[in-house]
């Protein structure tokens, strides 16, 4: 693939942090994905669940800025998201993974209603519909993510996932 049709597939997923579409990443859109976990999932703000997932989105928003923010705004611009992805995550999609891992750990925990360490294919569905994928995509993006065919989506299974995703090898 050449490096431009990369670099198109990773602007491409610009848009999943962009939760407020104004053409940037912020501390906001993170705190804006957690909330709207908390709310699909009526898990209270204040709970054990719910701050670990708030400070697992500032953990995430404060890795990702790291790698890509260059000019130090606090706001991350497509531009900057992709040269960071690029030139930061192309060869090491093992560290993409490791900033979203606190994230990803309590959305997880966060859906998973009965604090088996698992969460069902529909739970996981709907936490990919409130991260803003299309309801079809979430559901057969969940369902591959059980790698067992259990039913039932594990961390390990979320994290690889989501650095595949998001790194797109070339």
């Amino acid at each position: 693939m050449v490096s431009s049709e990369y670099e198109r597939r990773i602007a491409a997923r610009f848009a999943t942090f962009d939760q407020d579409g104004n053409g940037y990443i912020d501390r906001e859109d993170f705190s804006a994905a957690a909330k709207a976990l908390l709310a699909e999932f009526g898990t209270p703000a204040r709970s054990d669940k719910g701050q670990a997932l708030y400070i697992g989105a500032e953990a995430f928003w404060q890795g990702m800025a790291g790698i890509a923010d260059r000019d130090g705004d606090q706001r991350i611009t497509r531009e900057e998201f992709v040269t960071g992805a690029v030139k930061r995550l192309r060869d090491n999609p093992d560290r993409f993974a490791e900033i979203a891992r606190p994230f990803l750990h309590a959305a997880l925990a966060v859906a998973d209603t009965d604090d088996d360490g698992k969460a069902t294919v529909d739970d996981t569905a709907r936490v990919l519909v409130r991260l803003g994928a299309p309801r079809d995509t979430a559901r057969t993006a969940a369902a591959g993510l059980d790698a067992d065919g259990d039913g039932t989506v594990t961390e390990d299974d979320v994290v690889t996932a989501f650095a595949r995703y998001f790194t797109v090898p070339e």
